[in-house]
């Protein structure tokens, strides 16, 4: 798979759950952060050497919060769960949450992750968090646990950062239930939602981008059926959907066929040239009459060079769509209009399309632009462009 990826233009690589020991399952092993030797009898060196050879970067998955109680760790110190004394919260995942304002239990969690970080010297860490704070005592004093959980984990977030300056962490918790200000302060993205549906993609990043920009956000593309919806997807809409934001792939690609990793190879080389706009610029969002569209997209801040994503979610009531105007350009200037194909073609209710469509691109002036707008192709439903403009 890392072969695979590096051929394709892919800078890092994740290795994620099931790396420590005891961990055949999501039942057991959570909490016990020492590679597991029967499946890596050499330790994790001799892949994360293969993977930077080949020129890119080494995640890990961790957990650090949470234990299984069938782990060496819960077996040794059932005192260090976050509850009522005598009493257990509803298991979760099978696993419960470690009390990390216990001086003890914050010394083992922050010594075993700064042991593994300094052993093996990973880039990223994926820090999960996939379970609710279900009756959260602090089970020496009978107080609430939820702030002073959070405190504690706020600082072990800090030392860590403070051990390993150059270490990225991304905040995951089953996706967006972790999200705040705190957290945001002490990690360099954020994992929107598990769901890598492209069509619910477009809905959960457009309303999280009102607050968080783009390239803190991560987003991937899924296999051709997401695995939480059960719905499928053509790969340039999956490609597009993740585009705008911090990207990647969470697809077993050593399984594509040969025109699949042509297009994921494409789309890499497209987000790269695009990234310095994309995580730079302003994102803008247009409103529309109509709700079967979307339109999203990034403007640098002089004006001078803009992305646009154009979506179709469903069928729309009109038998033709409407001009869409792309907010956010100069209107005293005249721009190079692109329909980027590299990005995929998406499949259209017309066989003929606009005229400026067939050549590709056009010259126009901002004004027009922003308040007549263009005239796009009638796409199907779950269908997506993308439009690139540069002043001339």
């Amino acid at each position: 798979m890392a072969d695979t990826a590096a051929r394709i233009g892919v800078e890092r690589f994740v290795l994620d759950d099931g790396w420590f020991r005891g961990r055949r399952d999501d039942t057991a092993g959570l909490g016990d952060w020492t590679v597991d030797t029967g499946v890596w009898p050499d330790g994790l060196h001799p892949l994360f050497d293969h993977v930077r050879s080949l020129g890119m970067e080494v995640g890990l998955w961790v957990e650090p919060e949470m234990a299984n109680p069938d782990s060496d760790l819960l077996r040794a110190h059932p005192e260090w769960i976050l509850a009522a004394e005598g009493h257990l919260p509803p298991p979760s995942r099978s696993q419960q949450l470690l009390d990390l304002s216990r001086p003890e239990a914050f010394r083992y969690v922050f010594e075993h992750l700064d042991a593994l970080i300094t052993e093996y010297r990973p880039d990223y860490l994926k820090w999960d968090h996939n379970r609710d704070l279900l009756e959260p005592v602090h089970a020496p004093t009978g107080a609430a646990g939820t702030h002073r959980q959070t405190l504690a984990v706020y600082e072990l977030l800090d030392r860590l950062r403070e051990r390993h300056p150059d270490l990225e962490i991304e905040s995951c918790s089953s996706g967006g239930a972790r999200v705040d200000l705190g957290i945001l302060e002490r990690t360099d993205r954020v994992w929107a939602s598990d769901c890598n549906d492209p069509l619910e993609r477009l809905a959960l990043q457009r309303w999280t981008s009102l607050l968080l920009p783009p390239e803190l956000v991560g987003s991937h593309v899924g296999g051709p059926v997401s695995h939480t919806t059960g719905r499928a997807a053509d790969l340039s809409f999956r490609c597009l959907a993740a585009l705008l934001s911090h990207t990647g792939l969470e697809w077993d690609i050593t399984r594509c066929t040969e025109d699949e990793l042509g297009a994921l190879t494409s789309w890499i080389a497209l987000h790269k040239e695009l990234r310095p706009l994309l995580h730079s610029g302003d994102p803008v969002h247009a409103d529309s009459p109509d709700p079967s569209e979307q339109l999203d997209g990034v403007v640098s801040p002089d004006g001078g060079e803009a992305v646009f994503r154009y979506a179709r979610l469903a069928t729309s009531a009109r038998a033709l769509p409407g001009r869409v105007r792309l907010p956010g350009l100069r209107e005293d200037r005249t721009y190079r209009l692109v329909w980027r194909r590299d990005a995929g073609l998406p499949s259209t209710l017309q066989h003929a399309l606009p005229a400026w469509c067939a050549e590709g691109e056009a010259t126009v002036s901002g004004a027009v632009l922003t308040r007549a707008g263009v005239q796009l192709p009638n796409l199907n439903p779950s269908q997506a462009l993308l439009l690139h403009l540069t002043e001339v």
